[in-house]
C-alpha cells in the first residue's frame, strides 16, 4: 500500500530531523577532539583527495562528519522535491504546511555548506564555529517543523481538545517564543564558550570557581558564567511559565512544556558533571547531545502551542 502524499513528507521530514542532529552531535565531537583541521585546509576535498587515508583518528572524523553531511543534504533536497512535487495536495503547502519549512531548509543548508567551507578555510575561527552551529539549529528547526505540519490531527484524545481561552494562548505562545530564544542565546553561548576555550575557565559548580563573578583578565571566566548564567535562567523560566500560563494550557503543551524542563534539568546536570569530572570527551559529547535536544524540545513546544487547538465536535 502506498504512503499518502503528508505521510510520506512526514516520515521523510523525520528521517531528515534524526540524520540532521545526528550530524550537529558529530559536529560537536570534531570540535571537542580537536579533528576540526583533520582533512587540512582542503574543501570539499579531505588532503588533496576524494577518500583520504583514514588511519589518522581525526581525519576520521572529520571526514566521516563531512559524509554524514552529504547524506543530510540529499535528504534535505529530497524533502524539498517531495513538498514541492505534491504542492498542490490538500494541506501540503500555504502558512500550515510543510512546503515552506521545506524550501527554508534548503535555503539554510546552502548558507550552512558555505559556512563550513569558510570554518575550514579561515582554520576554525570562534566567531565563524559558532555562525555554522546557530545556522545548524536553525536547519534542525526547519526539518523539523516540516514534518510537525506534516503530521495531521495535533488533538486525538477527549481531554486534550478544551478550546482555551484567546488570552491563556496568547500567553502560551509569548511565553514558549521566549523561551525558545532564551535557550537558542544559551546554545550560542555554549558554542563560543567551547570554541573560545573558555571550557576550563570555570572550575565547580554551580558557582564559577568558587565566586559570584568570576575574575580573569582573559575573559573567559567571565564568558563561560554567561553561559551558566543563561542555562539557569533557562530553567527558571520554564519554571515560572510551568506555575503560571501553562497550567491552563492545552494537554499537548503542557506536555511538551514539562518535557522541555525536563531536557533542561537533564543538560544542567550533564554539565555539572563534566565540569566536576574535568571535562572528559564523553560527557562533553553528551552536554552537546542533549543541549541539541533542548532546542528541538524548545521548537517542538513552540509550534504546538501556536498551532489552534481542534475543538470536538
Amino acid at each position: 500500500m502506498s504512503l499518502s502524499p503528508m505521510h510520506a513528507t512526514r516520515t521523510l521530514a523525520f528521517l531528515t530531523t534524526g540524520a540532521t542532529y545526528a550530524l550537529i552531535v558529530l559536529g560537536a565531537v570534531v570540535r571537542i577532539t580537536g579533528s576540526g583541521m583533520g582533512c587540512g585546509d582542503d574543501w570539499p576535498m579531505c588532503n588533496g583527495r576524494l577518500i583520504p587515508s583514514l588511519s589518522d583518528l581525526p581525519t576520521l572524523i572529520e571526514w566521516t562528519h563531512r559524509l554524514a553531511a552529504l547524506v543530510v543534504s540529499a535528504l534535505v533536497l529530497s524533502l524539498a522535491a517531495l513538498a514541492l512535487l505534491r504542492r498542490s495536495e490538500p494541506g501540503m503547502s500555504g502558512p500550515g504546511g510543510p512546503l515552506r519549512p521545506a524550501l527554508l531548509a534548503v535555503a539554510l543548508l546552502a548558507a550552512q555548506i558555505m559556512l563550513g567551507a569558510v570554518t575550514v578555510w579561515l582554520e576554525l575561527p570562534p566567531s565563524t564555529v559558532t555562525l555554522h552551529l546557530g545556522t545548524a539549529m536553525a536547519l534542525l528547526a526547519a526539518v523539523l517543523v516540516s514534518g510537525l505540519r506534516a503530521g495531521g490531527a495535533l488533538v486525538s484524545r477527549p481531554e486534550d481538545r478544551a478550546r482555551p481561552t484567546s488570552e491563556s494562548v496568547n500567553a502560551t505562545v509569548r511565553a514558549a517564543i521566549a523561551a525558545a530564544s532564551l535557550g537558542a542565546f544559551a546554545i550560542l553561548l555554549g558554542g563560543i564558550t567551547a570554541s573560545a576555550g573558555a571550557g576550563p575557565a570555570c572550575q565547580g559548580f554551580p558557582l564559577c570557581s568558587g565566586q559570584w563573578w568570576p575574575a580573569g583578565e582573559s575573559g573567559l571566566p567571565a564568558l563561560h558564567w554567561v553561559h551558566r548564567i543563561a542555562a539557569y535562567g533557562l530553567l527558571a523560566f520554564l519554571v515560572i511559565v510551568a506555575a503560571g500560563p501553562g497550567r491552563t494550557a492545552p494537554a499537548p503543551v503542557r506536555r511538551l512544556m514539562w518535557l522541555a524542563i525536563g531536557l533542561v534539568l537533564a543538560q544542567i546536570a550533564v554539565a555539572a558533571t563534566m565540569v566536576l569530572l574535568a571535562l572528559p570527551t564523553s560527557w562533553r559529547a553528551l552536554h552537546a547531545a542533549v543541549g541539541t535536544a533542548v532546542w528541538a524540545g524548545l521548537v517542538w513546544w513552540v509550534w504546538t502551542a501556536r498551532r489552534p487547538v481542534l475543538a470536538s465536535p
